[in-house]
């Protein structure tokens, strides 16, 4: 396989600071469509032998050097070997044009990331599992739909992006006069940015804040736009995804077959996220007439918004995920 050449920085730019529990290196990896992701690799120091291992990735529209390295390096400090990447076509990874999103191509970097795992000589391949948070969170359950190496997931604060682009929040926007006028605008957009040569940016989370902002809004802006979870190469701390870059969520529906996943999955949410809805839809829809229901679980917190499974180590479970993964990656 041929790898693009990547520019990668030398420096710690995460958005938490390094434990000395843990090595940590960059990494690269190809995935089927020949592009090259980036990634962080974390493993806990002074361990033998060959480790269960995770690939983190999300939110959708964040990069490694926020929530996911966070995640990746907090499991690493509990024995296991992680790697937090970067998706196609964001971040330091990969792909032209940037900027860009795929049902299908973000579920092959998930997949990806799993080659890698399975290849690595530290790792043991019959103990893997990944991790998705926010939108990667539905990316990581279609991904254990079609990839039966994966033994356990863990889906934190999801979103289910096919349905928000479908249906909007809350299934607002669910009309076929809406998705009409919503596919009309996003073609208009294609012909403009074809003539023009470029590409228009949809805008991250909005800057300034409104003050009749809901709060939903409001939690995105206090994590991506302030010291707390900014970073430079976030799509969502500054100019977003391209208007066109996630149009094909609205024609290709992820999760069909969640209910034909055998291997352990664990879904959490905070009871007072405004995206629960879609966590607790996704975790009915995966047990409706699922025969391997005894090892899929939702895990609800209390008192928590989308957010605070972002980064907040008082309210991310970490000692129920830990426990999920050793027992189901053995």
């Amino acid at each position: 396989m041929i790898e693009e050449k990547l520019k990668l920085t030398d420096k710690w730019d995460k958005t938490f600071i390094k434990s000395d529990l843990v090595n940590h290196r960059k990494i690269t990896f190809n995935n089927r469509y020949g592009i090259t992701l980036a990634a962080d690799l974390y493993e806990p120091k002074n361990c033998d032998g060959k480790l269960a291992a995770i690939a983190v990735c999300g939110p959708f529209g964040a990069v490694k050097e926020q929530a996911s390295g966070l995640y990746a390096m907090e499991l690493a400090k509990r024995g296991f070997l992680t790697i937090a990447f970067d998706p196609s076509f964001t971040g330091e990874s990969g792909g032209v044009v940037r900027n860009m999103a795929s049902p299908d191509i973000n579920t092959e970097d998930f997949q990806a990331a799993v080659d890698y795992l399975a290849t690595n000589d530290r790792v043991d391949k019959e103990k893997i599992g990944i991790l998705g948070i926010c939108g990667w969170g539905g990316l990581a359950l279609n991904t254990a739909i079609i990839d039966t190496r994966v033994k356990a997931t863990v889906v934190s604060t999801m979103y289910d992006m096919s349905r928000i682009a479908t249906k909007g929040y809350f299934d607002n926007d669910d009309s076929e006069e809406k998705r009409y006028n919503q596919r009309k605008m996003l073609n208009e957009q294609r012909t403009i940015d074809y003539k023009s040569n470029d590409y228009k940016r949809a805008g991250g989370v909005v800057d300034p804040l409104p003050s009749d902002a809901v709060s939903f809004v409001k939690d995105y802006y206090d994590y991506y736009k302030t010291a707390r979870g900014y970073h430079i190469r976030s799509l969502n701390s500054n100019a977003g995804w391209n208007v066109i870059g996630t149009m094909s969520y609205l024609n290709q529906p992820i999760l069909t077959y969640s209910n034909e996943i055998r291997s352990a999955v664990l879904i959490i949410h905070g009871e007072k996220a405004h995206s629960f809805y879609m966590g607790k839809t996704a975790y009915e829809n995966m047990i409706k007439e699922n025969k391997y229901i005894e090892n899929k679980h939702f895990l609800a917190i209390k008192n928590a918004v989308h957010t605070d499974l972002y980064d907040d180590l008082n309210v991310i479970p970490f000692s129920e995920i830990e426990k999920f993964y050793k027992e189901n990656l053995k």
